[in-house]
């Protein structure tokens, strides 16, 4: 397989190694900001050393935060001071001390009758409305059933809420009662959110102890991004059997449009002899050639692509727009996002995500979880697995931020095919919207998601 790079030269790689590179030129990751571009045994010894520390670092924070989930900060001072009070009241004969001492260790007892005894409930997590749009409400729901027979006191539980936290305080509840509470979710922010999993929490008064007993599963939100109407796009299609017709005349098809004089080279199986025997001239048939729609669009996820998380997030919502319309006028589409390449690899990994396009919500929720990467593939090469990867494009998006250069660009859309119409969608808000023509390419900068509803629409007009 031969690639283009940026310079107009050819490299030419063989074999199921074909997607990498053997070098770590142009690579961010892990690996890569330890030792940088350095491969021997030496590097590898040393990222190994790094990864082992990390590991026991996980293992040794896994641990700790088990024991601070029982004995809380304020716990593990008093357990602290009460030995020390211990000791210097007795030993010195102070007797305040000796009283501080007793009254911590009264207050350790009382905390640890909190923990004992077990807690009889059904605790479920609802999620009434699980896909929203950025920025429109979202609500969540805790149910808790007593299905004992005495009565429980007041319960308090917590819902992890993605990075953040729901506090809840349920009242008391006699035998076979239930309770319902309901919480707000922030989406101010595309993504998938995690709710759960739902945990009761058990403390004493003064705080030192804790207990928490996780209850019910986990529920995913997905925040779609803003979507906008746009025009059916209608240029870029190729030929296909299973198309419409079109004025373009061929040679080998399957609509009849005419006959006319044999040709050398034509193929004798389509010589009309009827019409061959009365003119006393080889006549052969013509057809119309029938074109189907295969659209790409394809999304940098290269943080080196983007100024800002606006531009980024513009993006998102560009390429979501653009699935959106081909899924509903049921054209062949295929929607790609730049894969990334692990923390600690050696090379450069050549792959790209495909996105689900079996339906418009399925396409939403892919696109809601992907997040930038700074060893993710630019527009560039992007551009260059999309191509190479996906067979039979007439037209191909290629949607990124400001940051990528018009050679850039033009570099992209020269690894498509000749005959495919590449649209260059450049995100940049500080920028006047406009639609350009770069040696075949076409640029289309948008500041706003309806800067692209007007643009295809003038596109589509001339």
């Amino acid at each position: 397989m031969t690639y283009r790079t940026d310079s107009g030269r050819t490299s030419r790689s063989t074999g199921p190694r074909s997607e990498t590179v053997s070098s770590t030129q142009g690579l961010t990751n892990a690996r890569t900001r330890i030792v940088g571009d350095r491969t021997g045994a030496g590097a590898d010894a040393v990222v190994g050393i790094v990864r082992l520390l990390r590991l026991a670092r996980e293992r040794v924070g896994a641990h700790a935060r088990r024991a601070a989930s029982v004995v809380t900060p304020l716990g593990w001072t008093a357990l602290a001071v009460v030995p020390a009070a211990f000791l210097a009241g007795y030993g010195f004969g102070l007797q305040e001390l000796v009283v501080v001492a007793w009254l911590g260790l009264v207050l350790l007892v009382v905390g640890a009758l909190y923990l004992i005894g077990r807690l009889t409930v059904d605790v479920d997590l609802d999620l009434p409305a699980p896909r929203v749009t950025v920025g429109d409400p979202a609500e969540g729901e805790v149910i808790v059933r007593n299905p004992a027979r005495r009565a429980i006191l007041g319960l308090t539980v917590e819902i992890p809420v993605g990075r953040g936290l729901a506090e809840l305080a349920l009242p008391g509840l006699r035998g076979g009662a239930e309770a319902r509470r309901r919480f707000v979710v922030p989406t101010a922010r595309r993504g998938v959110i995690e709710l759960g999993p739902v945990r009761s929490v058990r403390a004493d008064p003064i705080g030192l102890v804790r207990r928490e007993v996780v209850w019910a599963g986990s529920r995913s939100l997905y925040v779609h991004p803003h979507t906008i109407a746009i025009p059916s796009t209608s240029t870029g299609f190729i030929r296909d059997l299973e198309g419409s017709p079109t004025r373009d005349l061929s040679s080998a098809d399957v609509s009849f449009h005419a006959l006319r004089e044999y040709s050398p080279g034509d193929d004798r199986r389509y010589i009309h002899w009827k019409s061959t025997a009365k003119t006393g001239t080889y006549m052969v048939r013509q057809f119309e050639e029938t074109r189907r729609s295969h659209l790409v669009v394809a999304l940098s996820l290269a943080t080196g692509d983007y100024a800002t998380e606006d531009e980024f997030e513009l993006a998102v919502s560009a390429a979501a727009s653009l699935g959106a319309r081909a899924i509903r006028d049921t054209r062949t589409l295929s929607v790609v996002a730049s894969e990334r390449t692990p923390e600690f690899a050696k090379r450069k990994v050549f792959a790209v995500r495909t996105l689900s396009t079996v339906t418009r919500t399925r396409l939403l929720d892919d696109l809601a979880g992907v997040e930038q990467a700074d060893s993710a593939l630019g527009v560039v090469d992007l551009a260059r697995v999309t191509a190479t990867k996906i067979g039979g494009v007439s037209v191909a998006f290629l949607v990124c931020g400001s940051l990528p250069t018009p050679a850039q660009l033009r570099t992209a859309s020269a690894f498509f095919p000749i005959g495919v119409e590449v649209v260059a969608i450049v995100c940049d808000p500080d920028t006047v919207p406009g639609l350009r023509q770069v040696a075949g390419l076409r640029v289309l900068t948008i500041g706003y998601l309806a800067d692209l509803q007007k643009a295809l629409a003038r596109s589509a007009a001339t």
